[in-house]
């Protein structure tokens, strides 16, 4: 499905089923580098379980058009008009990594439109090393290699029945490849500098589920613990296999998580 949005084409995956706006829709945020195909395990499995799945290609990412966005809130803001476009007036908010960051964004600067919060592989904030950055912005194959590498953890490093026909490793980098180039530099940048992640918690009202992996790497456990207890009422589950990129590597585990959440 496309939309438009400011002006610029921006596409939508809707898990390959029939999109009603009016009815149990989720609304999937992607992360650093990623697009809609981080969810593609996720969108499938509950839009034929009766779940209307909007999972957008931000802007500069997968097949959308337009200029990387620069900051979380202009990120919050832009997925608040994607459900405009959509012609979504609530919807349950899922994010992935930086995802969560602007998914706890949305829902405090647009909180009458976010019924329930899933926050993923993620912390109140997550400062990237300035090594990474340089990477990024000067030589990103070797940015998109390290976060592979960091991002997967041990099962994740292996091929597995999880995405048959699939090395972890690989798929992730074809993915973060067929973003426009920059856009990884902003998104890593856009994490740096958001310092709100407490803030953003502390207003969350709608029922949160957060679902952290023991091997992350890259945001560790330790501050997803954090980020949940920040949030009153949230519900926790810990995936102890799981890397960074869990959707992928445990993605069995992940959609039982969000089903039975999402059913409650």
């Amino acid at each position: 499905m496309n939309l438009k949005i400011n002006d610029h084409d921006v596409f939508v995956s809707t898990g390959g089923q029939e999109f009603n706006p009016d009815e149990n829709v989720l609304l999937f945020i992607h992360g650093s580098g990623q697009s809609h195909l981080t969810y593609v395990l996720q969108g499938r499995f509950l839009a034929n379980r009766g779940w209307n799945v909007l999972t957008p290609d931000m802007p500069a990412h997968g097949h959308s058009d337009g200029a990387p966005l620069t900051s979380i809130t202009d990120m919050a803001d832009w997925y608040a008009s994607v459900l405009d476009a959509a012609g979504v007036k609530t919807a349950t908010v899922i994010g992935h990594s930086q995802g969560s960051l602007v998914a706890m964004e949305l829902a405090r600067r647009h909180s009458a439109r976010v019924d329930k919060l899933v926050l993923m592989a993620s912390g109140l904030a997550i400062p990237v090393n300035d090594a990474l950055l340089d990477m990024a912005k000067n030589n990103q194959d070797a940015a998109i290699g390290a976060m592979m590498d960091w991002g997967h953890g041990p099962d994740g490093h292996m091929h597995d029945h999880t995405m048959p026909g699939q090395s972890h490793m690989i798929y992730g980098s074809a993915v973060m490849r067929g973003n426009v180039a920059g856009a990884l530099f902003a998104d890593l940048s856009a994490c740096a500098a958001y310092h709100d992640g407490a803030a953003a918690a502390a207003s969350i009202g709608c029922p949160t589920l957060c679902i952290l992996a023991g091997k992350d790497k890259m945001t560790p456990i330790k501050a997803g613990r954090k980020m949940h207890a920040a949030i009153k009422g949230a519900k926790l589950i810990e995936l102890p296999d799981a890397g960074h990129m869990l959707t992928g590597e445990k993605p069995f585990e992940v959609n039982k998580a969000l089903r039975e959440f999402l059913n409650t």
